[in-house]
């Protein structure tokens, strides 16, 4: 059934349903997908994953100062990087007036780690003690060079606004597993830097019904704005307002029949549910000082990237669909051997703790954790080499990724790199492979989760991507 069939079913049933609050009494039988008129897509294939966790690292970090390890970048120090490597790739604004492009190797030292051998940098003591439960990914690649048209691009499936957000689509093709928390959660880490702003669509809806869209929880104050009651409201006040409310938008529905509205009806009681829900996931008073020490001194401040993860797991015993983590200010174009180390100094251990965490609990199996960024990082210097210091530009043809748990491979490294980090030699993986992947460990066939919009059938990979099968276990 098209939407607009959809529509006149919906609206002669409201007309028919004591002045159309059935839609309301649905709330609560069915769910706030089937109160809102919405047509679920049930999983197509066997889950391995029940949950996403993504703990996305925006501005870009640096494959080979991090994950890509190239001990002969040693003998090619400072050397021109030659033209048989970069082929004539296109350039960023702030390297098009380079002349020369003198490779920078890394300042940091490598080792293997685990049963599996993995090689991590030194900046990564703790990510480097999960080795051989997760799946590193060195062949990841994308089509755009500068931040928000790759980060919209891994996020949405496109560099163009507009379209619905990976938790989005996520939310729309299999539904909420808790009545009292949305089912798709954003969290932006607090840094003692800036780095490039995130905006609200890269978890918005786009043209999916509204309900599908992230809920971002705040560090500071209410986790949620207008979550507290006004003052002078109690809650049995606040009750009844939303109910007088529900009527006048049932009555509202089954007049003009926008299921824009059947949404509203829905999210008004979701709110009033997380009015208790909310202060309880952030009530990190019965964790214990263990917990506290796996995580880093960080997780006992709220807003900071340790708190987040910390967070991220209590959202998943609470069964939340989709959590994303933002941190930023991986966008080293200067003085990247110290900003890495403050970046990860703030992200090294909480990343581990949260892998470390989901298994001791008996949740890594099916929680899909995803750690990454929109790009790369070039092998040549951006401006002038120092002896102690170094920037690196945008780079879309390969950068590193990591996954653990919901059915991956664990203690493998997909994909290579050449001896410069700057090719893909082998077993490349495009975004829309990864989304195609994340999507069949959740149960579900990327090619048939879709939506119309505008005369199209839309999905998230748009007409592209392929299931990563070789790191499946």
């Amino acid at each position: 059934m098209n939407p607009i069939q959809q529509r006149l079913h919906r609206r002669t049933f409201l007309e028919r349903s004591a002045t159309g609050m059935g839609a309301v009494a649905l709330a609560s039988l069915l769910g706030r997908e089937a109160a809102a008129g919405l047509e679920v897509p049930l999983p197509q294939a066997v889950a391995k994953a029940k949950r996403v966790i993504w703990m996305f690292q925006s501005g870009a970090p640096s494959q080979m100062d991090l994950f890509d390890y190239k001990p002969r970048l040693q003998e090619f120090h400072k050397q021109e990087l030659p033209d048989s490597i970069r082929m004539g790739q296109r350039l960023t604004g702030m390297t098009s007036g380079q002349k020369n492009f003198p490779i920078a190797a890394s300042k940091f030292k490598f080792a293997q780690h685990g049963q599996s051998g993995m090689w991590f940098s030194e900046m990564l003591p703790h990510t480097a003690k999960i080795a051989d439960d997760i799946c590193l990914i060195r062949s990841m690649h994308t089509e755009a060079i500068n931040h928000d048209p790759a980060i919209t691009f891994i996020q949405t499936g496109s560099q163009q606004p507009g379209r619905p957000s990976f938790g989005a689509w996520v939310d729309y093709g299999l539904g909420t597993t808790n009545e009292d928390l949305p089912a798709f959660v954003v969290m932006i880490s607090k840094s003692n830097t800036k780095g490039q702003g995130l905006l609200a669509r890269l978890w918005g809806s786009g043209f999916l019904p509204s309900q599908h869209q992230g809920v971002k929880l705040r560090g500071v104050g209410d986790p949620v704005l207008y979550l507290s009651d006004p003052q002078g409201i109690d809650r049995e006040g606040r009750r009844e307002m939303l109910d007088g409310l529900a009527q006048l938008n049932a009555l509202q529905l089954a007049e003009v029949g926008d299921p824009e509205i059947q949404a509203r009806i829905a999210q008004y009681e979701l709110a009033f549910r997380m009015q208790t829900s909310v202060p309880e996931l952030m009530d990190l008073s019965q964790e214990t000082a263990q917990t506290f020490e796996m995580y880093g001194d960080d997780s006992r401040k709220p807003g900071t990237y340790a708190a987040n993860c910390l967070l991220a797991r209590r959202l998943v015993e609470r069964g939340v669909r989709f959590i994303q983590l933002y941190h930023r200010d991986w966008d080293h174009h200067g003085g990247l051997p110290d900003r890495m180390v403050q970046q990860c100094k703030e992200t090294d251990q909480a990343s581990a703790a949260l892998v470390m965490d989901l298994k001791q609990r008996g949740l890594l199996d099916d929680t899909l954790v995803v750690w990454g960024g929109e790009f790369g990082r070039t092998v040549y210097c951006q401006g002038a080499i120092t002896d102690t210091s170094y920037g690196r530009d945008h780079h879309p043809r390969c950068f590193s990724l990591w996954m653990a748990g919901g059915g991956i491979k664990p203690g493998t490294v997909h994909g290579e790199t050449d001896d410069y980090s700057y090719n893909i030699v082998r077993d490349p993986v495009h975004v829309h492979d990864l989304q195609a992947t994340i999507l069949h460990q959740l149960g579900v066939d990327h090619t048939r989760l879709t939506y119309r919009f505008q005369g199209r059938d839309f999905r998230l990979t748009d007409v592209h991507g392929n299931v990563v099968r070789s790191i499946l276990s």
